[in-house]
């Protein structure tokens, strides 16, 4: 990655206290480390850019504070992560220095540096306003699986998709493969700023799919593929697999 993105890119990890399946999951022990600083941790290891985490609550503040990353306060009533991303980027880069925005998702502990990385790829083309990840479906069961969000794109090369539409539904339809879609974002500023001021679009509330705004409003979304679906932290097993993971990882502890 040339210094040029680097120095030019931003990486905002939200965390929202309020988690219905696992209360005060920011805070949650992992290795010796809240997970919200391992999340932290790992986008520091893909050397990208600045790193800020976006919080609702003064505990997770000090707690990544204490652990020496960048934090501001965001509101509690945002909707989406994308809310909450977008006022911590008015907060800590009020001239708009940085031209592109990557969205790692604080539920993320384990997720491979190589991976944030990858989602600069698509950026690389102009014409791109937001760029997102997707893995292979492999597993018969997430084919048909409504929690599995499938990506359904026109192929641009081998590793890579120029996204047509998002859908929890199976599909496309035929021999092919099916693409599980990763939910981390890079987005060019002034993507970003269009992103958050339409309002939710119908195909969006249809299917609870966030990107499909960008889509219906004719916002270009690029798609790297990548080996791996990341390990995404939603209840008391999830943390439990994710604590013998970096609990492994000579990297992961204090």
């Amino acid at each position: 990655m040339n210094e040029g993105i680097t120095a030019k890119t931003l990486v905002l990890i939200p965390a929202r206290m309020a988690s219905t399946r696992l209360p005060g999951k920011p805070l949650a022990d992992i290795a010796g480390l809240p997970m919200i600083v391992q999340v932290a941790k790992r986008a520091q290891e893909a050397n990208v850019g600045r790193i800020i985490v976006a919080v609702d609550d003064i505990k997770v503040f000090d707690a990544v504070e204490a652990a020496g990353f960048e934090v501001v306060m965001t509101r509690t009533d945002h909707q989406s992560g994308s809310d909450r991303i977008f006022e911590a980027l008015t907060k800590v880069d009020p001239d708009g220095q940085a031209e592109i925005v990557i969205n790692v998702q604080g539920d993320l502990p384990t997720i491979d540096p190589q991976t944030i990385r990858a989602a600069l790829r698509p950026l690389e083309d102009a014409s791109v306003d937001i760029a997102t990840l997707t893995v292979e479906i492999e597993d018969e069961q997430e084919k048909t699986n409504p929690n599995v969000v499938k990506v359904v794109g026109s192929p641009l090369s081998a590793d890579r998709l120029r996204a047509l539409y998002f859908t929890r539904a199976t599909a496309p339809h035929g021999a092919g493969p099916l693409y599980h879609h990763i939910g981390l974002y890079a987005y060019r500023r002034h993507a970003l700023e269009r992103f958050v001021s339409l309002s939710p679009s119908t195909l969006e509330k249809r299917e609870s799919l966030e990107q499909l705004r960008a889509l219906e409003a004719g916002m270009r979304i690029d798609v790297e593929v990548v080996k791996t679906v990341p390990l995404g932290v939603d209840t008391p097993a999830d943390l439990e697999k994710a604590r013998r993971i970096l609990s492994a990882s000579p990297n992961a502890g204090h």
